[in-house]
């Protein structure tokens, strides 16, 4: 899980009581992590994985080397809304509801042998926006990269895709054998939900950008996530802390959060057109909440989708359509169809349950230019829209394509944006 800090006055009253508990932790974990650290004799996935860059346990463990005052980068600590930077893009893994063995879907985080690393089952989301905990990339080159562009505590990076971290999460280069990362995202709070639980210092997996790994279930790949022992937050409401069996939760930590209800009202993708009001009220306090609406994202962060005759592109938005309906035009899937227009008719109307059509949709689309899809629908607060504020015309074989989707949709149980608003309906 990863969760936000709210000011830096509770930081200030909170880090007091930890101090003590904090110096007794530093110095056991030098005098335990320390020696092991070499070559973990973890099994298989986490034996050979490349967990960190560089590559060293001690390296990271080292409170010289902390990415904040309360623990090492694996720890998952937020401070401030802000350390979450906002990226478009995919794949990306979701592993903030995964620890228990039971559910509809086995989510286990396994411990290793020597409890250094948990193997976690997580949710493969193939594309869409998505969050990155400023203090926990494991690639410190990246980090500091990202920490002179976006500032110490990601503020400076509030728009997607800024944050330098982005690219490499995109581009499956941000760890040395793997090409999937874990994040943070919104994609699957309508089925699952969002809370907290508070728990006691014990080991806890931290799974932000931990390198994830294909499974032979579909729909959900295997991240090998660093372990750390430590008060830590899970989130979910009202969760037993310890899971026993060799299990321990995906969790993260924020000083001072507290335990949040999960909202009552609907954070369905399908219903884009909420008010302002109501996407605040959408985001429990122990997650991401950007101050503006991210075109693109799911539940209540995103968005609305376009408005027929209401939405457009403001006077002064500096936005080339030329640009912009050139780069959905340009970016082509291997059977022709262009991949800005399916992935739009698709995306911004996804549920978890149908992941698969999502990454058809979108396939190819990250390896594609859209910076000025991006900033048009920045510019305009909208949703999968980019096409209708600049009249882009999809072609013949790219309005099949929608049309096939928005129909297994549709069978799926979920309300394309065809029926939602009329546009990007294709033909067969």
């Amino acid at each position: 899980m990863w969760i936000r800090f709210r000011n830096s006055e509770t930081l200030l009253i909170v880090k007091s009581p930890f101090s003590l508990h904090l110096t007794i932790m530093a110095m056991l974990m030098l005098a335990g992590c320390n020696g092991g650290s070499g070559s973990p004799s973890t099994p298989t996935p986490s034996a050979g994985i490349v967990h960190f860059v560089p590559n060293s346990h001690a390296f990271w463990s080292n409170p010289a080397n902390w990415t904040t005052s309360l623990g090492p980068a694996y720890a998952d600590i937020t401070l401030a809304s802000s350390n979450f930077v906002p990226c478009r893009g995919g794949p990306f893994a979701l592993c903030y509801y995964s620890g228990p063995s039971a559910g509809a879907e086995d989510l286990s985080c396994t411990l290793s042998a020597d409890g250094n690393y948990a193997n976690c089952n997580c949710f493969d989301i193939p594309y869409g926006v998505y969050f990155v905990d400023i203090n926990a990339i494991l690639n410190h080159a990246v980090y500091e990269k990202t920490v002179a562009q976006c500032g110490a505590d990601g503020s400076l990076c509030a728009t997607l895709n800024s944050a330098p971290v982005c690219a490499n999460v995109n581009q499956g280069n941000l760890m040395p054998g793997s090409s999937v990362y874990s994040t943070f995202s919104f994609d699957c709070v309508p089925e699952n939900g969002l809370g907290l639980t508070n728990c006691p210092s014990a080991p806890y997996a931290g799974c932000m950008t931990a390198p994830c790994f294909k499974t032979g279930q579909a729909g959900i790949v295997q991240c090998s996530c660093p372990v750390f022992n430590g008060p830590y937050q899970v989130g979910q409401n009202d969760q037993a802390c310890t899971l026993g069996g060799g299990l321990t939760w995906s969790a993260a930590f924020a000083p001072g959060a507290t335990p949040t209800a999960t909202p009552a009202v609907s954070v369905s993708r399908s219903n884009k057109m909420m008010s302002a009001d109501t996407r605040v009220a959408a985001v429990p306090d122990a997650v991401p909440s950007p101050p503006a609406c991210l075109p693109d994202a799911p539940g209540g962060l995103g968005c609305p989708l376009y408005v027929p005759g209401v939405t457009m592109l403001p006077a002064d938005s500096g936005v080339d359509c030329a640009k912009v309906c050139d780069e959905y035009h340009s970016c082509l899937q291997p059977k022709g169809a262009q991949a800005g227009f399916t992935c739009d008719a698709t995306l911004c109307t996804d549920e978890c349950n149908d992941r698969d059509l999502v990454s058809v949709a979108c396939g190819g689309l990250a390896g594609c230019d859209i910076s000025e899809i991006v900033k048009a629908e920045t510019a305009a607060d909208c949703s999968c829209c980019a096409s209708q504020l600049c009249g882009c015309d999809p072609s013949v074989e790219t309005n099949k394509a929608i049309s096939t989707l928005n129909q297994q949709q549709r069978d799926r149980g979920i309300t394309p944006q065809c029926d939602a608003n009329g546009t990007l309906c294709g033909s067969p």
